[in-house]
């Protein structure tokens, strides 16, 4: 459907430096522009690899700009098969590759798609949409949900579950789960996948499916990109309503927040449910209910039946009616203005823990009670539950509950003192280890420093799974080396 946008965006890189490498020197680490006896051919490639320049700077960076991991080259692939050539070069001569990377447009946090000394991928190039059915869609891995959105929603249909920001890559959130607020119905966005085209760490093309390899494919679901390469994707589409109508409130205490949300996603009444928390001006918090109900212009929603029962501060509820897809592009403008005035430069050292139902008010008015503006930078916090049984991707880790909390504190590294980012990223361990301790787990692009005895703790009893898969799929462990998982 949309074959020239690969072509636009391969155009439009800057690739002159790529034009006459031919060869990778093993000993240098370097690729070389005249081939000699002791170097390693490069393969026939349908798009280029680049080994100087500005785009080896942006894959040594990512979205949280804390860790910085300098490659050797990117690839800009011009072809699914590009990819499996640089994986089996990279197989035979022990290069790292990083698969998940979409450059400039991904929100690892804490280095997790970057690659020292290896290639990034960079997949932006893929990104095709191939199809567009009744109940589904197969689209490149670099295909952004705001471009498959654009397609679809004219035609009634969308993703069931949506991340908040919709300027991300399929392939990038379905490697480490994507949530939003539409969860608890639907569950994560990788559990609305239906069928992936891989690269595997072994350069193996591969189509696989809940019937078809269906070992690959649940590995490969939320798998941080460990086990092969996301390059091409079949999501499921659901029908929706062209406008939407967003109910928010305000609340006191966040034991009275909590369970009015947790009310909300269990008797069904929205079809999409967050929340967040601000400060009130004097050293307290307040929490912030979003709530949305699609709707045909025909039958809007009753806004005394939407509200009933809950129990918001009087007089701070509120209304607002847009069209489906302005909703579920909401954060565009903040983001432009964000990035108009340099907010999306700083480093972000996001954290984003799971919380078990029952803890949450507490560990959420504890936290927040020691948490200051500036300990978030002014950036937003987020508070929002949903089932766990719609949570189905084995490498999720989530607590044991019915109901679980997404709990974001989505940092940003302000004010400029010296210090603050390494006091951010110390105050991030603290809390993982307490929320650990309830039952609590951590969504994998936060900024928190894991060693290989972290990540076993953090897989606990699918930990053995976890590495049976890399065993299968990646033996020669070159796949995704930022995680620091192996």
């Amino acid at each position: 459907m949309t074959g020239d946008i690969p072509r636009r965006r391969f155009l439009g890189r800057s690739l002159a430096a790529a034009a006459t490498i031919v060869a990778f020197d093993p000993v240098t680490r370097t690729w070389v522009r005249e081939a000699r006896a002791d170097t390693i051919p490069i393969p026939s490639l349908d798009g280029m690899l680049v080994e100087a320049g500005p785009l080896l700077a942006e894959a040594a960076d990512d979205f949280g700009h804390i860790i910085s991991r300098m490659p050797v080259a990117v690839l800009i692939p011009g072809s699914i098969h590009d990819i499996k050539k640089l994986v089996k070069l990279a197989r035979c001569h022990g290069l790292r590759v990083g698969g998940m990377s979409m450059i400039g447009n991904t929100h690892s946090s804490y280095g997790q798609s970057q690659v020292e000394a290896g290639v990034v991928i960079d997949m932006s190039a893929l990104c095709e949409i191939h199809e567009i059915n009744e109940h589904d869609a197969l689209v490149d891995a670099g295909v952004r949900w705001e471009e498959l959105l654009e397609a679809t929603v004219p035609l009634g249909k969308s993703p069931p579950t949506l991340t908040d920001l919709i300027d991300l890559s399929v392939g990038g959130t379905l490697s480490v789960g994507g949530i939003g607020g539409q969860a608890f119905q639907h569950g994560l966005q990788v559990d609305n996948v239906l069928e992936l085209q891989v690269v595997t760490g072994r350069g193996k093309v591969v189509t696989c499916s809940p019937t078809h390899r269906a070992d690959l494919f649940e590995s490969v679901r939320a798998g941080l990109g460990q086990f092969a390469i996301v390059v091409r994707a079949r999501v499921r589409l659901v029908d929706v309503p062209p406008m939407v109508r967003t109910y928010t409130a305000v609340y006191a205490d966040a034991a009275t927040f909590t369970g009015d949300q947790v009310m909300l996603v269990q008797d069904g009444r929205f079809d999409y449910v967050e929340g967040s928390a601000s400060p009130d001006g004097s050293g307290g918090w307040l929490y912030s209910l979003e709530a949305a109900k699609y709707f045909d212009p025909a039958a809007p929603p009753d806004d005394a039946t939407q509200l009933a029962g809950l129990s918001f501060l009087p007089g701070t509820e509120a209304t607002t009616d847009q069209s489906y897809f302005d909703f579920a592009n909401r954060l565009a403008p903040l983001v432009a203005f964000l990035k108009s005035i340099g907010v999306w430069d700083l480093p972000h050292p996001w954290l984003n823990l799971f919380l078990p139902g029952s803890e949450a008010a507490s560990f959420v008015a504890s936290t927040l009670a020691a948490t200051t503006e500036d300990d978030v930078g002014q950036g937003p916090v987020l508070i929002y539950p949903f089932l766990r049984a719609a949570a189905t991707a084995d490498f999720v880790p989530l607590p044991g509950e019915d109901v679980v909390f997404l709990f974001a504190l989505l940092r940003n590294s302000l004010p400029f003192i010296p210090g603050h980012l390494s006091s951010q990223l110390q105050r991030n361990r603290e809390l993982y280890d307490a929320a650990h301790a309830l039952g609590g787990s951590l969504y994998a692009i936060s900024s928190v420093d894991f060693d290989a005895l972290d990540w076993q703790d953090h897989f606990g009893g699918v930990w053995d799974d976890f590495v049976a898969a890399k065993d299968e799929y990646d033996p020669d462990r070159i796949l995704t080396p930022g995680q620091g998982i192996f």
